[in-house]
């Protein structure tokens, strides 16, 4: 009989199909299309693995054919899909069982989910999958949370598929209920900022410095050698220096200037709000992206006011690299932030060294700073990043770069947000004498005048208004 199901033969499931079956697992593959199935299944026997995948009419067929304990994974689009194809496969399933929700799922729902089928005595798991459909063929990075004995059963498949670091799979068990998830969704967020700095690093060098796009690929690639190493760099040289064959132009020229999005990112912020976390960074990035959407209302804009970025001066190859990796350590820091007060708030215990060492290989926002976050967090793990002695010794010294690069892009009308959220992070985070005693002062002159107060009493105002009428 069959070690695993697999529901969903969707680019990503289908491609994870077959990287079960090249690893020497038999899969049993079902979708709403039974054509997909089978196409995936004859795909597998024209790669020379005949009899890996089963393809079968629906999830009924799919648990029948399955050893016990029996195990099945799902990729299906997020909300109602997944919720009506986990109702259908629960009803076949039994006592010490499971069944793991690989898609991009709310971790809510996950945590919701985790309780409800855990109750019928079969494991949930909620994994998070990094890579797209290339990194779920080849090795994508894996973040599982929820029951410890479901984990059991699915992770010999899983971590021999997951993509590996000097020999150690990028598949790691990090907590329950939701916890694979919203690493997951911090993730995003974290590749949201990340890609927002670089778009804005690339947007500098093209309407600022004048650079031309195989210019700028070229200063991507040589940075890719130094300490902003990481996947998003080396691709950002590729596709800058690519030229549209169809029309003979930089291939970037050919692209339109509105960035989608699918919603994870945004939650990575929504839940930092209800933390109290801070993620004004990765808040940057989604709001760029959200302004980039409205291409109509920014023409009129530009038609109205007069087009915004001028020739900047001033700014060096290495002022931009400093830019850039300041910005990149913030969004991380601010990452991790996020994890730490949700592991506190949700209990699970998150390990940060364990999720930045999850993260070197096979997801997208793998770089060479995740080993130095490992490392550092190893020794200090309740911490704040940043706090880490050879990471503030990076930030110092990109600090005066990124000054340098504001300072010179503000003034020429460059739209910097994720530079600027960053620097002013850290700004307002080393102001030990800060202003936030006005905002008590105020608060505190609405309370005794009847307004409602919001938040923590704190100290009694004696201001010039304490008898105001």
């Amino acid at each position: 009989m069959a070690e695993l199901g697999l529901i969903g033969a969707g680019v990503m499931g289908g491609a994870l199909a077959l990287n079960l079956a090249e690893k020497g697992h038999r899969v049993v593959l079902s979708d709403l299309d039974l054509a997909k199935s089978e196409a995936i299944a004859a795909k597998a026997v024209a790669e020379g693995l005949p009899g890996r995948i089963e393809p079968v009419a629906n999830p009924r067929a799919m648990v029948r054919a399955l050893a016990r304990p029996r195990a099945v994974m799902i990729l299906a689009p997020a909300g109602d899909p997944t919720e009506s194809v986990i109702a259908d496969a629960v009803q076949y399933l039994e006592r010490g069982d499971a069944i793991a929700d690989l898609g991009n799922a709310d971790f809510h729902d996950t945590r919701r989910r985790a309780g409800k089928i855990g109750d019928l005595g079969i494991g949930y798991l909620g994994i998070g999958v990094s890579g797209g459909a290339e990194g779920a063929r080849h090795g994508p990075a894996m973040m599982a949370g929820g029951s410890a004995e479901a984990w059991e059963l699915l992770a010999p498949a899983l971590q021999s598929i997951a993509a590996r670091f000097e020999g150690e799979p990028c598949c790691t068990f990090h907590g329950a209920d939701g916890a694979g998830h919203f690493i997951k969704t911090v993730h995003n967020g974290i590749e949201y900022a990340d890609m927002e700095a670089i778009a804005e690093t690339y947007g500098l060098m093209r309407d600022g410095l004048g650079m031309e796009a195989a210019a700028i690929g070229a200063q991507f690639t040589a940075w890719n050698d130094g300490p902003l190493a990481s996947y998003l760099v080396e691709i950002t040289g590729k596709v800058a220096g690519t030229t549209d064959a169809a029309s003979g132009t930089p291939l970037l020229d050919e692209i339109d200037d509105r960035a989608g999005q699918k919603g994870t990112g945004r939650w990575s912020v929504i839940e930092a709000l209800h933390l109290g976390a801070p993620a004004s960074t990765l808040a940057a990035a989604v709001e760029a992206r959200n302004g980039s959407a409205r291409k109509d209302e920014r023409l009129a804009f530009e038609a109205q006011y007069g087009a915004a970025p001028q020739p900047v001066t001033g700014v060096t190859p290495e002022d931009l690299e400093a830019a850039l990796l300041a910005t990149r350590l913030v969004g991380l820091a601010q990452g991790f932030a996020i994890l730490s007060a949700a592991s506190r708030t949700y209990g699970w215990g998150l390990e940060p060294a364990a999720i930045a060492r999850n993260w070197r290989a096979g997801c997208i926002i793998r770089s060479a700073l995740l080993g130095e976050i490992a490392e550092a967090q190893d020794g200090a793990p309740e911490a704040p990043l940043l706090a880490a002695p050879a990471l503030a010794a990076k930030l110092t010294g990109a600090l005066p770069g990124l000054r340098r690069v504001l300072a010179a892009a503000l003034a020429a009308g460059h739209p910097v947000p994720a530079m600027a959220a960053a620097l002013i992070h850290v700004d307002a985070m080393r102001t030990g004498r800060g202003t936030a005693n006005m905002l008590q002062g105020l608060r505190d002159y609405f309370g005794s005048h009847g307004f409602e107060r919001i938040g923590a009493p704190g100290k009694v105002a004696h201001g010039p208004w304490a008898d105001a009428g």
